[in-house]
């Protein structure tokens, strides 16, 4: 995850913000009375307690999931293969934004990282989406570890300045504040957690040999393990990459990021730090193509 990170507001259906307003008009006032066992003579029996919240995000879940399957099923039935993810002109995704495309996913590896990425727009995000893994990486906090995914990742004229920059950036003061030792290495008995997940990737520009890609991600960062006061949090952020075409695949020559889009957090309840560590040391990371 890279170093940098609402309310929500549900509508009650059917009322105003006048508390004394009724629908329709009729301004009239109801007293309800105790219902008994069955119901009285003053009106039918109170309708059961709502379900819980918890319970309607798992059905909305399961629901998505099945949509999700459906359309992976139908994929490449009457969409444009062509097509480089920017939608269409009056800006709603086209489906290829998020069914999988025709081309075929990359097969080489420059050390730990995906290469070989498609020469057009699709290979452009493909390899963003791959660079933000590898440049949020917990590796990123060891500078042996850290200058081979630059060299993999930072096209070769401008590599030398981006680990000028980030030898400054990843400090003792840095480090310290993340709970590692001075020389960014993890305490024992603690486990060091951070990773970037791409969640979607646009073209904002693109020519022959040069693509702006904006990759949305999800992250976490922290220190997992008993008494940690680091505990891992998540966060939503935007990284802005801009690439270039060098040597027979793209190689990355500017990077930004800034905060969001962020969803409305849900009501999952928070796992202990033994559980999110054992979950990221178990569960590996992904080789993205589109």
């Amino acid at each position: 995850m890279s170093l940098g990170d609402d309310n929500g507001y549900r509508s009650d259906s059917g009322r105003t913000d006048d508390a004394y307003s009724t629908i329709g008009g009729t301004r009239q006032t109801r007293t309800r009375l105790p219902d008994g066992e069955g119901g009285d003579g003053y009106g039918p029996p109170r309708r059961p307690a709502r379900k819980p919240r918890s319970m309607i995000m798992m059905v909305g879940v399961i629901v998505l999931l099945i949509a999700a399957i459906a359309f992976a099923n139908m994929g490449g039935g009457g969409g444009d293969d062509n097509n480089d993810g920017r939608g269409r002109a009056d800006g709603t995704p086209n489906t290829s934004s998020t069914a999988a495309t025709g081309t075929k996913p990359v097969n080489g590896k420059n050390g730990t990282i995906a290469s070989g990425f498609a020469h057009d727009g699709q290979g452009a995000q493909s390899a963003a989406a791959n660079y933000a893994v590898a440049l949020g990486s917990a590796e990123m906090f060891d500078k042996t570890k850290r200058d081979s995914i630059l060299g993999a990742v930072i096209a070769p004229q401008v590599v030398g300045k981006f680990r000028a920059t980030l030898d400054d950036a990843y400090s003792a003061n840095l480090f310290k504040n993340l709970g590692l030792n001075e020389d960014g290495s993890t305490p024992a008995g603690f486990t060091f957690i951070s990773r970037t997940t791409p969640v979607g990737t646009k073209v904002t520009k693109e020519s022959p040999d040069r693509a702006t890609v904006e990759v949305w991600c999800t992250g976490l960062i922290g220190l997992a393990g008993e008494g940690s006061t680091k505990p891992v949090t998540d966060g939503w952020f935007t990284i802005t990459m801009e690439l270039e075409w060098v040597g027979g695949d793209w190689k990355a020559v500017t990077h930004s990021q800034k905060d969001g889009p962020a969803p409305v957090g849900g009501d999952t309840r928070a796992s202990s730090a033994e559980e999110i560590a054992g979950a990221v040391n178990g569960f590996g990371g992904f080789t993205y193509a589109r």
